[in-house]
This record gives structure tokens, sequence and C-alpha cells, in this order.
């Protein structure tokens, strides 16, 4: 008997994953700890158009992430759908794609976070008298609810990774998690300082940031003012590229690149090039082995 056609007949066939499997393997994709799902609820919040957005966290992420902004809200049918798999609505056609001007448009992340965790939406529109109310336990939906809320969406993520527990193993420590979530909260700040922004960690305040016309308030607001004023503010511009933000005097140097945040088109990008771009316009300025602080907006 051919033992490898057997083999093929029988235990190796080609078969479709089911949805519940697929965003389970996607939770480790696009959510590998509490800061990736930091990250995907404050661009939600600001493709919603909020102005105000608060977050609170216990334990790094791992026990909570609260997300609550101001913003446009869901309506009540679009709850189940904000959860589902490749819902959303930034896009229609794959000609969409070229024009997408919000930070996310793929809808995948409430839909892993879904299913590995505990998930709360309340959400309200503006002229609602009421608001609806979701939760998901481990990939088990519940109806869809009225409930009283403010304008606006409240997500809440309890026991991330819950169904998945060899993944919440390998998080680190609470402090280490929660530098994750700190600096996510640090990068949307800078990038968006019109955005009144608060972030709690086990009930302690730990920024609360109002909403300000210039980015050198908002770098004062969570670097110090005594960082602020080494800042030598620059701009220029080559074709249709333009530059702008501010660089820090050649005696504010830091031991790594963690001082450096470069943002193209509004988001955040780590990049090579720019970074040794950078370092080059300071060659001979700074010791070797410092880098320089830089906040630049391409």
């Amino acid at each position: 008997m051919d033992t490898m056609a057997l083999s093929t007949e029988v235990g190796h066939r080609i078969r479709r994953l089911s949805p519940r499997v697929v965003n389970k393997i996607a939770a480790g994709e696009v959510i590998e700890r509490p800061a990736s799902a930091v990250k995907e609820l404050l661009e939600n919040s600001i493709d919603a158009l909020a102005t105000r957005i608060e977050i609170d966290v216990e334990n790094g992420g791992a026990d909570l992430v609260r997300v609550v902004d101001d913003g446009e809200g869901m309506h009540a049918d679009d709850l189940p759908l904000a959860v589902a798999s490749h819902a959303t609505s930034k896009i229609a056609e794959a000609e969409d794609l070229f024009a997408v001007k919000t930070l996310g448009f793929r809808g995948e992340a409430l839909a892993s976070i879904a299913e590995v965790a505990r998930l709360r939406i309340r959400s309200r529109q503006a002229g609602q008298t009421a608001g609806a109310e979701l939760e998901v336990t481990l990939g088990d939906m519940q109806p869809v609810r009225p409930c009283g809320c403010p304008e606006g969406t409240s997500i809440e993520i309890r026991d991330l990774f819950a169904g998945t527990p060899v993944r919440r193993k390998f998080l680190k420590s609470s402090a280490t998690e929660f530098s994750y979530v700190a600096e996510h909260f640090t990068r949307v700040a800078l990038a968006h300082p019109r955005l009144a922004m608060t972030l709690r960690h086990n009930g302690k305040v730990i920024h609360d940031l109002p909403a300000c016309d210039r980015l050198a308030d908002r770098i004062e607001a969570l670097f110090g003012s005594e960082l602020a004023r080494q800042l030598i503010w620059v701009e220029g511009s080559h074709g249709e590229a333009k530059l702008w933000g501010a660089v820090g005097s050649p005696a504010l140097t830091k031991p790594t690149r963690k001082g450096q945040y470069l943002f193209l088109n509004g988001r955040f990008i780590q990049d090579r090039s720019l970074q040794h771009a950078l370092g080059e316009a300071f060659r001979g300025l700074v010791m070797v082995g410092r880098y320089p602080v830089a906040f630049l907006f391409i």
C-alpha cells in the first residue's frame, strides 16, 4: 500500500478554516500585546472625528483597556458588523484603496480582539435618545441591547488573550506592557495636538492633555519645559514633499533613537533612511553613540 497516498487522502487534505479559527490567528498577527489594541482603538476614535479621547488601562492592559471618545458613534445595527472580519465603513471597492485617508480601513482589529477577550461596545450617535450596547465573550456574541451612554463610543476590553492563554503567558511585566501603551499614546498625541487626551493606569492619571493649537505646547506637556526650550524649529520643501517640526539642539541628545518621532502624512513611522539622514545632518555636532532628538512631520 502506498502510505504516502493514504496520508494525503486521510490526514492532509486542504480544508477551509472556520471564521473563529481565522480570527484567533489574526489576533496574534494584528494584536501582539495590549498596546496593539490601544493603537487600533485610538485610530478608530480619530477616524470617528473625536475631539476628546480617554484611555484607562489596568495591569499594563492585560486586565483592562478602555477607550472612550466623543466621536460620531455607531448605529445600533452596525455594532455586530463592527466585530465581523473585514467589515468596514472606510472602503467599498478595490479602487478606494488608492484614496484611503483614514488611519485604519481593514476591519480586522475588533473581530480579532473579540475572539480572544471580553469585549463590550457602547455607542450613541448625535440626535439619538439612547445608545446601544454589544458584548462579546471569547467570540460568543450577545444580542445588541439599548443602553444609556453619552454621544460617541466606549470600547472596553477585559482579560486580553483569555482565549489564548499561551499568548497571555508571554506578556511582559505590567510596567513594561504599560510603557508600550504610553509610547503609542505619545505618538498619537504628538500627531494630533488639537485632540484632548487622557491616559490613566490603574486609576492614576499619567497624562491629561488639553487640546492645543501648537505642537510646541503638546511637546512641552509630554516631555517637559526643559526639553522644549532646547528645540529648534525647522521647515522646508522639495517638490511635492514638505517637512516641518522641531529638532533638538546638539546639546540635547539621547543614547538611543527613542527621542526621534517621524510622521508621514500624520502617521508615526520608523524609517532607517530618514533616521540616517537625520544623523548625517548632525554629524560632527553630537558625540558618537548619541542620537539627536527630533519631532518631524513629512
